[in-house]
């Protein structure tokens, strides 16, 4: 069954309304007919079985034959990931978003070859959450993670957000770099950031295994992590 993503607020009552580039992927690439069936997701834990009443050039018209709630995942878990070159960084949060991550704070580390003023990096988020809407109706996953625009690493510990378990995937406490932001952060703040290094293993992974590997584990714990 075709799955096709619709915000929560478009979801509160129907008949419900496909537009934009939902309604031009179900009419002029998926060809869907009156009387069809279709799954919509919200991104917010509901999944929703309708069937298609009409459409015109622009717009799918459905109605709700089924709605049911999908409890979300036992471990909120934020993903911090530095920012890698090419496309690396679209098929981490596709991962990222069937394993259930429920936010990706893209990072900017001083290793990554990326120049963001803030107009752009919001087109950069939004594009990102592309990615992650498409992810969902792939899989079928009922919880949209949220992609936020990216940072420096100094940005988001000054947000001082507290987590349960905060881990800083390394491969030995202690680990360099991650080290030095925190060092970084109490010199300019007078105090530490409330997180912690964790040793992940002595095996090295390209990041975007080590990301999958790290995130599936993560994902099974019953906890808000980081």
């Amino acid at each position: 069954m075709h799955r096709f993503y619709l915000p929560p607020g478009e979801c509160k009552a129907g008949p419900l309304t496909l537009g934009g580039r939902e309604a031009h992927h179900a009419l002029h690439v998926l060809r869907v007919r009156r009387g069809d069936q279709v799954t919509i997701l919200d991104g917010a834990g509901r999944e929703l079985s309708c069937a298609v009443e009409n459409f015109d050039r622009d717009k799918v018209r459905l109605a709700i034959l089924e709605t049911k709630a999908v409890p979300a995942p036992p471990c909120s878990i934020t993903l911090l990931q530095a920012v890698p070159k090419g496309k690396i960084f679209e098929s981490i949060i596709q991962k990222a978003t069937e394993l259930g991550v429920a936010r990706i704070v893209p990072l900017l580390t001083e290793r990554v070859v990326m120049d963001l003023d803030e107009k752009h990096a919001e087109r950069k988020a939004e594009k990102w959450q592309q990615v992650a809407i498409e992810a969902i109706k792939q899989c079928g996953a009922a919880w949209l993670p949220r992609v936020e625009a990216p940072m420096m690493p100094k940005e988001f510990l000054a947000r001082s957000e507290a987590f349960e378990i905060p881990l800083v995937a390394s491969l030995q406490p202690g680990a360099q770099h991650p080290r030095n932001y925190f060092q970084k952060f109490e010199s300019e703040h007078g105090r530490k950031p409330k997180s912690g290094t964790r040793a992940m293993g002595t095996i090295s992974l390209p990041r975007q295994e080590a990301t999958i590997s790290a995130s599936r584990v993560m994902s099974h714990l019953p906890c808000s992590m980081s």
